[in-house]
């Protein structure tokens, strides 16, 4: 019944757990869960470049959602439970691994630049890469060699974080594929989920054309944060250009600063 369901309370009465570069985390309505908020902050090369593009949380609040929900029913662990309006989610609180894991399936960014491919180049296979969250240090690569010395993770949880990474790939790239999107690659966190005293590993953060490459099939044109790495604009019509093709926003809803008009889920 309606009458007992936890109370919104305003985010300004809200105890706040933890502010990042796109999101802030709030206290939750009930023990073990978190309000995510989605800012309209876009940052790039560790937050050197600075912007805030007006209505870009709204987008990525409700891809974001889209993709967990759909996660959720397949049957991947993820720590969303569902969202509560135009910028949060009531999501699990979890202990996040201070790990990136990136699929790539296409050259482009750092490892083209790295290893001196011509980005676009379609990989041999899928390549699964961590990183090391610290933004001081520039989120470095590392091997698994580092995270088990220095107890990030123990390779049981690198198996399971693995298993969860392709079957993510899996799903994203046929998820796109079926709108016109090609997915270049896409960086995914992890979180342990405490359970009385079970733990498992679930998808934590966000997925969204902040946290993927997305390119048009036909032209290749980038439909996500690129656009604002590389000062090529357009970037909330890019992230709209997305949400439609998902069927999130309707056709006929043009950008707008202010945060576009979302067909309800």
């Amino acid at each position: 019944m309606d009458f007992l369901k936890p109370r919104y309370i305003p985010m300004s009465r809200r105890r706040r757990i933890y502010e990042g570069k796109a999101k802030v985390l709030y206290e939750g309505p009930e023990p073990g869960t978190l309000i995510q908020h989605f800012k309209d902050d876009a940052t790039a090369f560790n937050a050197k470049k600075h912007e805030v593009i007006e209505g870009k949380g709204v987008l990525n609040n409700r891809i974001s959602e889209y993709v967990f929900q759909n996660l959720n029913d397949i049957g991947v662990p993820t720590h969303f439970i569902r969202r509560l309006n135009m910028r949060e989610q009531l999501i699990r609180e979890v202990e996040i691994i201070p790990l990136e894991i990136v699929v790539r399936n296409v050259a482009a960014g750092s490892l083209a630049t790295r290893l001196g491919i011509e980005e676009g180049t379609q990989l041999p296979r899928s390549i699964i890469e961590f990183y090391y969250k610290n933004d001081k240090l520039g989120d470095p690569m590392v091997s698994e060699e580092h995270i088990t010395a220095f107890g990030w993770d123990t390779p049981q949880e690198i198996d399971d974080m693995m298993a969860l990474a392709i079957r993510v790939n899996d799903f994203l790239s046929g998820l796109f594929l079926g709108v016109g999107i090609r997915l270049v690659d896409f960086k995914m966190e992890c979180g342990r989920l405490w359970e009385n005293d079970v733990m498992r590993i679930v998808v934590a953060d966000e997925i969204s054309p902040d946290s993927c490459r997305l390119w048009d099939i036909k032209s290749n044109e980038k439909l996500d944060k690129d656009r604002f790495r590389r000062d090529l604009g357009g970037l909330l019509e890019a992230y709209t250009e997305v949400a439609k093709r998902l069927g999130i926003m309707s056709e006929n809803e043009p950008p707008r600063g202010a945060g576009p008009v979302l067909v309800k889920g």
